[in-house]
């Protein structure tokens, strides 16, 4: 068997999507509590993009070489001490990078089980946003049956999903954001999906929602954006309510900001990673979302799963170039997808 395998690498460390290339690197070996996973797909996401273009992560549980937090595969061997899974499994996995590539080794206390129902490609679409969100609107935003929420970039992989489980948990309302009418559209086809959904370039979310409400505005805000939404987030949310921070896309820095509304609303800002967080955190939020969520994803006595993942496009390994400019491009709604042959 060849100690070699494809995976996708970066010419001279960081660069362009054009700077994506695949090429020969060692074939990873588990070691204790870990596991081998022959990768059939594998999520694209900005965090990748963010590597892709500023190098190496100074994490040291981080592969420097290779992109990609999220699969799914077949389990091809197992470390010492390994026993949850054994060969032939097909699982899914949040990643500590490398799994775009042919082959991956992750510890099996973070792997999950692959519904049986769904391809690798919706289960290699699933960890870092489910994850992300589950961790935003739930660990951390703390939602209650009948609260209200904002979703900022609703179309996004992590933006999908959240909107999900809002409303699966009994959100009362679920606004989102997005930049056209086409992914208007998809967001309120979705079955778990957001009540409204507020195209950001043609009206002013802010204002949508104080009329639906009645001027009562929202529990929760999760952002992605950053320094262009924070006045108009602060102003929506309710006494007690929380702002979830889980990018900066326009940037981070606030010129001037009105600090009252924050003191007197008892308002509650928390920021979230995922990437830095320890692996006890990744493995018990993985367990938990085991437990709570995975199951909804399936077929249950013939009808239609509550909950689902949505892919935009696949690629091949050769073609991550592609889809890292898609990705930049904001083309997508939903998710794009290596798979790996």
């Amino acid at each position: 068997m060849s100690s070699k395998m494809r995976a996708v690498l970066i010419k001279g460390g960081a660069g362009t999507a054009d700077d994506l290339y695949v090429g020969e690197y060692d074939k990873p070996v588990p070691k204790q509590g870990e596991v081998l996973v022959k990768v059939r797909a594998s999520g694209v996401n900005r965090l990748d993009v963010g590597q892709r273009t500023r190098g190496a992560v100074p994490l040291p549980h981080i592969n420097k070489d290779i992109l990609g937090v999220e699969f799914s595969g077949i389990v091809e061997g197992v470390g010492e001490g390994v026993t949850n899974y054994k060969v032939g499994d097909e699982v899914l996995s949040l990643a500590p990078g490398a799994s775009y590539a042919e082959y991956i080794t992750v510890r099996s206390s973070l792997v999950m089980p692959k519904p049986p129902t769904l391809s690798f490609v919706e289960a290699g679409s699933i960890p870092e946003v489910w994850f992300t969100a589950f961790q935003a609107v739930v660990l951390i935003g703390g939602i209650q049956k009948g609260q209200s929420v904002l979703i900022h970039g609703g179309a996004s992989g992590v933006g999908v999903a959240a909107n999900q489980l809002a409303r699966f948990l009994g959100a009362k309302y679920v606004f989102t954001t997005a930049g056209d009418d086409e992914k208007v559209k998809f967001l309120l086809s979705i079955k778990e999906g957001p009540t409204h959904a507020i195209n950001y370039k043609t009206q002013d979310f802010a204002e949508v929602i104080d009329q639906v409400t009645n001027g009562e505005g929202v529990d929760i805000v999760v952002d992605l954006v950053g320094k262009n939404y924070f006045d108009r987030n602060i102003k929506l949310l309710k006494v007690d309510g929380r702002l979830v921070l889980i990018a900066m896309m326009s940037g981070a820095v606030l010129s001037e900001f009105n600090c009252a509304p924050i003191l007197y609303k008892r308002i509650r800002i928390e920021g979230s990673t995922l990437r830095t967080r320890s692996p006890q955190y990744q493995d018990d939020l993985a367990r938990r979302f085991v437990k709570e969520i995975l199951p909804y994803f399936s077929t249950q006595n013939g009808e239609e799963p509550r909950l689902k993942t949505y892919t935009y496009k696949t690629y091949p390994l050769e073609k991550a170039g592609e889809a890292h400019k898609d990705m930049e491009a904001n083309k997508n709604f939903g998710k794009l997808v290596l798979v790996v042959d």
